[in-house]
């Protein structure tokens, strides 16, 4: 029998470690969506309790003029302002980066999610509901709104534990990385253990990552491994699924790191390039990422470029 691409890269136990724990962060977002979506309107709705004029009777009179640029906001308007202020009041990061560019501001009185996204991290302004963000951008909300009362540094481990799998450009982490991440995402979720489907989900989660996984071979009937009570089987497509969805959330991680200046050139040369031997490895999965790798290699070219020319000027004005 000759195994697929799949199976060959299973092989790898650090990168089934990298698949296990990136499918734990997807089961993570998706259990949480519904819990943000009504905590989210109950804190608009809290807000426009307590501060009535800053309902959807009120509009923006500021227009272009109280539009966010990335990190700055001047609005211009009295609710703009007031908005602004409030937002300010909830946020645990309010005297730090708040990427005020991901918002409408003239949509708050009446939109709670664009409320929501004054709490959450760049890249995130066409997105209409949890259920279009990563776990990530949840993640933060939790932790960046005082409204969700749950211990921080709890929210704060499993956001760092998730970066660590976005940033690996090998796409690999040890088996003891593994159980201390089990152990930090089961600590963050049974803050919401009297939560059915987060309790659930729980639950799943601590089994995918204390048993193995065995892929079904189709044609064969068979499986990449004798049978046992302590394997998840999982066919091809499943296992594929999960990793497309990772890789494609690991490409746009990359691309907004390259876009804010987030990491040196260098390093995003590095993911570019470890990203190009990877799927030009796995051809089953490169196919997919044409358009992504291409946006992400431009933007670096670009970006060479412009430093290059930069790099010039400089070493001119030195002439002169």
């Amino acid at each position: 029998m000759v195994l697929s691409e799949l199976a060959l890269r299973l092989n790898s136990a650090e990168y089934k470690n990298w698949v296990k724990a990136g499918h734990c962060l997807l089961l993570l977002r998706g259990c949480l969506q519904d819990f943000i979506r009504a905590e989210v309107e109950a804190f608009h709705r809290l807000i426009l309790a307590a501060t009535p004029s800053l309902g959807p009777r009120a509009s923006c009179l500021g227009s272009v003029r109280c539009t966010p640029r990335a990190r700055q906001f001047q609005p211009q308007c009295q609710l703009c302002t007031e908005w602004k202020r409030e937002i300010l009041k909830h946020h645990t990061n309010r005297n730090g980066d708040i990427y005020w560019g991901n918002c409408k501001p003239e949509r708050w009185p009446f939109d709670p999610w664009e409320l929501a996204k004054a709490f959450m991290p760049r890249g995130l302004a066409d997105k209409k509901g949890p259920e279009e963000c990563d776990a990530v951008a949840l993640l933060s909300l939790i932790n960046s709104c005082d409204h969700f009362r749950i211990d921080r540094k709890k929210v704060i481990e499993v956001i760092k534990c998730r970066n660590e799998i976005m940033h690996s450009s090998e796409m690999k982490v040890s088996s003891s990385w593994l159980q201390d991440f089990q152990m930090k995402i089961q600590s963050f979720l049974n803050e919401f253990r009297n939560i059915p489907e987060i309790a659930a989900t729980s639950a799943r989660i601590e089994k995918l990552l204390t048993f193995d996984w065995a892929v079904h071979i189709p044609g064969d009937d068979q499986l990449d491994g004798p049978k046992s009570d302590t394997k998840i089987y999982l066919s091809e497509s499943e296992i594929s699924e999960i990793e497309m969805e990772l890789l494609r959330e690991k490409l746009q991680e990359s691309y907004l790191q390259a876009e804010g200046q987030a990491i040196p050139p260098e390093e995003v040369a590095k993911h570019v390039e470890a990203m190009k031997i990877f799927l030009k490895n796995n051809k089953d999965l490169g196919s997919s990422f044409e358009e992504e790798m291409q946006k992400l290699e431009d933007f670096h070219l670009q970006h060479q470029t412009v430093r290059a020319e930069e790099a010039g000027k400089g070493r001119l004005k030195e002439f002169l």
